[in-house]
């Protein structure tokens, strides 16, 4: 399946026994999962176990999804609360030596975890609404973030629009942006400023 398929698109027929779908899925989110991942400092084996049972338990779920798009948030929150879940496991059966020098490590440190998981979480949900905006929205919003700024004359000349109406076409785009159930559960201004840093 191509990238222009939507994920709620992908969902369905993922749910309806769509092997193809299941795999663009699969290949679409792999690296969001794995950046979640990397973050809790696991070993390789821990990693490809919860990586695994992200999976396992998006299989299980998924058809009770209430919101296709927001799958990016679900399986972020999923890998956090299993990679915490296996940390816990592994620090409490973690053998002790009296002969180990100071204290045993710990695991990655959470709160530093979730500022993180939180900013790839609002950057992933603001893909997610960017990726459903036509061509031209999308290359608007792009020539308008360039670094460096792209003139109002010169956006408008490749565009083929006048330069009067790219303020409120900014406007319309960014509210269909706000629109998007993606990013409708974060506050907007904070998720498009995330994506800044």
């Amino acid at each position: 399946m191509d990238s222009e398929h939507s994920v709620a698109d992908l969902v369905r027929d993922a749910v309806s026994g769509d092997e193809e779908a299941w795999d663009a899925l699969v290949e679409r989110y792999s690296p969001l999962l794995m950046s979640v991942l990397r973050r809790f400092r696991m070993s390789n084996d821990d990693v490809g176990d919860v990586a695994q049972t992200v999976w396992l338990r998006l299989i299980e779920n998924l058809g009770n999804l209430r919101e296709p798009r927001a799958l990016p948030s679900w399986i972020i929150t999923t890998a956090h609360n299993e990679s915490l879940r296996v940390l816990k496991v592994g620090a409490r059966t973690r053998p002790f030596s009296s002969m180990y020098e100071g204290e045993p490590p710990l695991p990655a440190d959470d709160n530093g975890v979730d500022g993180d998981l939180l900013v790839a979480e609002r950057r992933a949900a603001l893909l997610e609404a960017f990726a459903e905006l036509n061509d031209r929205d999308r290359e608007l919003l792009t020539l308008l973030a360039a670094d460096p700024r792209v003139a109002y004359v010169e956006i408008a000349r490749r565009l083929g629009m006048s330069v009067g109406s790219i303020g409120p076409t900014r406007a319309r785009i960014l509210d269909k942006l706000r629109q998007c159930p993606a990013i409708a559960a974060f506050d907007v201004d904070n998720a498009m400023s995330a994506t800044r840093r």
